[in-house]
């Protein structure tokens, strides 16, 4: 007897990793491929799993367990998969023992994100073999596939996944529900297949294309890519998410939908395109499949509309459809009137605002991070100069400072998690080459951004279990900083004076700050605030913290080009730095 379920492809992939008898599994969290792990630990220790410091630890942990004859999931997002090609690299070219997948959540349109990329480029790259579920069903399919193909063609295999397939939810069939016995491979040592040192690499990377060779006529075969009839000689290829935008908008044409993409079914789909006039490839986002199948001499269509960047929608595709066909088959809906904008915002309470007020206030230049304190760079406090990559904010300060940026102010801002991901190499090149800059590490001692997962600092695992619970000052002490400060996040005054001292040192400075996400602690003060308005001058000073409980009050004149300030209690949490801005006492708590 079969069971269905509905559920999110994040949720598919875990439960096709349980049901499949998968033994070890490891990532770091990153929308929108989060969800997974989180799914797994449901399974109350059926699965050894964990939050990994980063992505190139967990997809080594998952290395190591197939290498053992374990199954093997690892879970990241689109840059998450940058930080783990180092040993993938290499570990394509040992092949897998046990069953290893990989899943790769891309973000096209950044919704969570600072690039927008295709990873099927680096599936490519690395000779993987690569799905592409397009709904919640194919996920838990594919990735039961993936764990059998993984072992018999000995490949890692990576599922590639986009925001709206991880997060929509679908019927899905998870057969009896149950967990599959399936026995860890014995352990042969082999030097000469396991240790990639030159001698046995060069034998590997001719291995490396056999297998190649081998899964191109799987993939020619395999019943994830198959050609849907339709009328008319219009047809299409599409891969992904992207074949249900096809399918809505184009029902009357012939399509192929490709699942297994690395390496793509190239004879099929020459076969599907022998009675088309035009072909037309629709992916998201780059042309992989458009470029290999026109490298196979198959003509294809490239529409004038542009659909390479950004997310597609069936709106973006029935634009096509006007373009291919001179006949709109959608029409865009009317846009919503008198909607307020609201951009994203730290919340009230949080306690970075305070650091990146008197950061602000100070003139420092500011090389920031990934996290919810990349915030800081919006108006009004305008704090952030620099956001590159996780970890970046320390490499990034050293180089200004290195080519001489003039101002003497120059800080790294990272979170907890993130410097645990990949900032401590850089402090301790900090501390190595005695670089004058000042690092901030805002610790609010959980992963806050992705929402609210465990971390090294922050004393428990995945499951719950107590760990020792990393101190940032403790770990920067051991590299040999001897400027270590820890602060609390609500005291303006004396967060100015160590930022300050620190930042005209001339000397390398950690300054901790250590404060609770008030999200997750669901913490509040004592007391809230409020405002006097007839002591409130509209000076504005409140307001340039960013606060979203501060709103507008009075207005300060007939013409209301200047309005007094008033704080909401319904999200005032009462860390009193509006209190501690104002000149005029008009600010106070109360109970």
């Amino acid at each position: 007897m079969t069971k269905k379920m509905l559920l999110s492809a994040n949720q598919a992939i875990a439960w096709a990793a349980y049901c499949s008898g998968c033994h070890v599994a490891a990532a770091y969290p990153g929308t929108p491929s989060t969800e997974i792990m989180e799914h797994i630990a449901e399974f109350k220790g059926a699965i050894n799993c964990e939050w990994s410091v980063n992505e190139k630890v967990a997809m080594e942990i998952g290395i190591g367990a197939s290498l053992a004859g374990g199954r093997a999931l690892v879970a990241m997002k689109h840059v998450g998969l940058n930080v783990a090609m180092d040993p993938l690299m290499t570990f394509t070219h040992i092949g897998a023992t046990g069953g290893m997948v990989i899943i790769n959540a891309d973000d096209p349109s950044m919704h969570s994100s600072q690039n927008e990329q295709d990873n099927r480029t680096l599936a490519r790259f690395a000779r993987a073999l690569l799905f592409e579920p397009a709904d919640s069903q194919e996920a838990f399919d594919m990735v039961r596939a993936g764990f059998e193909l993984s072992e018999t063609y000995q490949v890692p295999v990576i599922v590639r996944t986009t925001t709206r397939t991880a997060h929509t939810s679908t019927l899905v069939d998870i057969g009896s529900g149950e967990r599959e016995n399936r026995p860890v491979i014995t352990y042969v040592k082999n030097a000469q297949r396991n240790v990639a040192i030159p001698a046995f690499a060069r034998t590997m990377r001719f291995n490396v294309e056999k297998r190649t060779a081998a899964l191109r006529e799987l993939s020619e075969s395999s019943p994830f890519n198959y050609a849907e009839a339709g009328s008319g000689n219009l047809g299409f290829v599409a891969s992904g998410v992207a074949w249900q935008y096809v399918k809505e908008v184009f029902p009357e044409a012939p399509v192929f939908k490709v699942g297994l993409s690395f390496p793509p079914p190239l004879e099929k789909i020459r076969a599907f395109a022998a009675g088309l006039s035009r072909l037309v490839v629709i992916e998201e986002s780059d042309p992989v499949l458009a470029d290999q199948i026109r490298a196979a001499g198959i003509p294809v269509y490239e529409p004038d509309l542009e659909l390479r960047m950004m997310e597609l929608n069936p709106m973006r595709l029935a634009a096509l459809r006007a373009e291919l066909l001179g006949e709109p088959s959608l029409t865009s809906p009317a846009p919503e009137v008198g909607l307020p904008i609201r951009p994203p915002v730290l919340c009230s309470g949080c306690s970075h605002r305070g650091a990146f007020h008197v950061l602000a206030k100070l003139k420092a230049t500011v090389c920031g991070d990934i996290g919810c304190y990349t915030l800081g760079a919006s108006p009004p406090q305008s704090a952030m100069d620099t956001c590159v990559c996780m970890g970046a904010s320390i490499g990034t300060a050293i180089g200004m400072r290195k080519a001489g940026h003039p101002n003497q102010r120059i800080a790294a801002v990272i979170g907890d998690s993130t410097f645990f991901h990949s900032g401590m190499t850089g402090l301790l090149d900090v501390a190595y080459n005695n670089i004058p800059i000042t690092v901030m590490v805002f610790d609010n001692r959980i992963t806050a951004m992705t929402g609210h997962q465990e971390n090294p600092g922050s004393g428990h695992t995945l499951l719950g279990q107590e760990s020792p619970g990393a101190r940032v000052a403790d770990i920067a002490r051991a590299f040999g900083i001897r400027r270590v400060h820890e602060v609390e996040p609500y005291d303006l005054a004396h967060l100015e004076k160590v930022f300050s001292e620190c930042l005209d040192a001339n000397e390398p400075a950690v300054v901790v700050v250590r404060g609770p996400c008030v999200l997750h602690e669901k913490w509040a003060g004592k007391f809230i605030n409020a405002v006097d308005p007839d002591k409130c001058t509209a000076c504005g000073a409140c307001f340039r913290l960013g606060c979203p409980a501060i709103v507008r009050g009075e207005p300060k004149d007939t013409e209301g080009r200047r309005y007094k300030a008033a704080i909401d209690p319904m999200f005032c949490t009462g860390c009193n730095l509006c209190a501690q801005v104002c000149r005029f006492g008009a600010i106070s708590p109360v109970s």
